[in-house]
């Protein structure tokens, strides 16, 4: 099946974006250190320009967990490949999501860092798709509120098209 990609933010916006959402988790923590934890792929890039405009103390780490596989729909088999390898007790932990919709991943990793006892949890999200929520899971932060299924800026479709510098939606043609 051929597809078509209509852009819905262009890198422009996208950073301005970013930039704004750095001033308020700054804002945020202020001199208190957090643990930003990338949920790999995906927000690979939105991650790499979100803590490196943050004005605050950071620590580092990736968790590569997947409900979508090679297919364009969610599952709630949440499969976790790679966890973090930094202990979270006792600090504040900052999920970098590209795209929470059905609220399963980031409710399973929500559960996880509590069992660790983190001091605090909270989730920022490059795209918050709330009108596809299974499971009630809040996002604290998110960058745009978008419909379809979204590729560029770190986003796929079975693996390609993450190095686009804008975000599309594909479109089956």
């Amino acid at each position: 099946m051929a597809h078509e990609l209509r852009e819905l933010f262009s890198q422009v916006v996208i950073n301005n974006r970013v930039k704004e959402l750095a001033r308020e988790l700054s804002e945020v923590y202020k001199t208190e250190p957090v643990a930003c934890i990338c949920v790999l792929k995906g927000a690979v890039y939105f991650f790499s320009d979100l803590v490196r405009a943050l004005s605050t103390s950071v620590e580092i780490d990736f968790v590569c967990v997947s409900s979508y596989g090679n297919s364009m729909e969610s599952s709630t088999e949440i499969i976790m490949s790679k966890d973090v390898g930094i202990s979270i007790e006792n600090k504040h932990v900052l999920i970098i999501e590209d795209i929470v919709d059905t609220g399963h991943t980031v409710n399973y990793l929500r559960k996880i860092f509590e069992n660790r006892r983190a001091k605090s949890i909270r989730v920022c999200a490059l795209i918050d798709k709330g009108e596809r929520r299974e499971i009630e899971t809040e996002v604290d932060y998110y960058g745009f509120r978008a419909q379809g299924f979204l590729v560029g800026y770190g986003l796929d479709y079975a693996e390609k098209y993450r190095e686009l510098t804008a975000i599309y939606e594909l479109v089956a043609c």
